[in-house]
């Protein structure tokens, strides 16, 4: 696409457009065109990995520093976040995982992990949309965020940083397997 076209189908002009893919460039959601104009970035399970040891790594401290402060997290979060994973709606699903993440870096008291998190969850969210979109939600996830919540009220810094981890390495696993299965199917449909 070229800002050209964006700018027409938005009836805009051309310097907001600019700004919007230069955004949009830096933070890795589009790629420079052979020739001319912008693709969308395409959806890489390996980068999605990386993005996850990330994800892991706050994730694991926002658990312990919330656990050491314990902090008693919303059980209604927790109540919505299971139902929205039995409603199949996709982009709820995703908000729900998304609000109980940033409840933790909240309560861990240091406003840096979520400011260092959030161009990786605008990422993942890209990535759960897709995959969820042909597959379901993992059974587990709720119960995995449950046990966080515990351990982090309970007082249990190592327990609560473990939890995390480990949450983020099945999510990572799952989303990653689930993803290169999506982007395997157009291949195969081509052959």
């Amino acid at each position: 696409m070229t800002q050209e076209d964006v700018a027409a189908r938005m009836n805009v002009s051309r310097m907001p457009v600019l700004q919007a893919l230069q955004l949009l460039r830096k933070d890795g959601f589009v790629h420079d065109a052979p020739g001319r104009g912008v693709l969308v970035a395409p959806l890489d399970a390996d980068w999605t990995a990386k993005l996850y040891e990330v994800r892991g790594a706050l994730d694991s401290l926002a658990a312990r520093l919330a656990a050491a402060r314990r902090v008693r997290l919303d059980p209604e979060m927790l109540k919505t976040g299971r139902r929205m994973a039995k409603s199949g709606a996709v982009k709820d699903m995703i908000d729900a995982d998304m609000h109980f993440h940033l409840a933790i870096y909240r309560a861990s008291g240091n406003p840096l992990i979520e400011e260092s998190a959030r161009l990786h969850w605008a990422h993942l969210r890209r990535v759960m949309g897709a995959v969820l979109s042909t597959t379901r939600q993992r059974t587990t996830i709720w119960d995995e965020h449950q046990a966080i919540a515990d351990a982090i009220a309970e007082g249990a810094v190592q327990r609560a940083g473990k939890l995390a981890d480990v949450h983020a390495e099945n999510a990572s696993g799952n989303l990653v397997s689930r993803l290169s299965r999506v982007l395997a199917v157009p291949e195969k449909a081509g052959a």
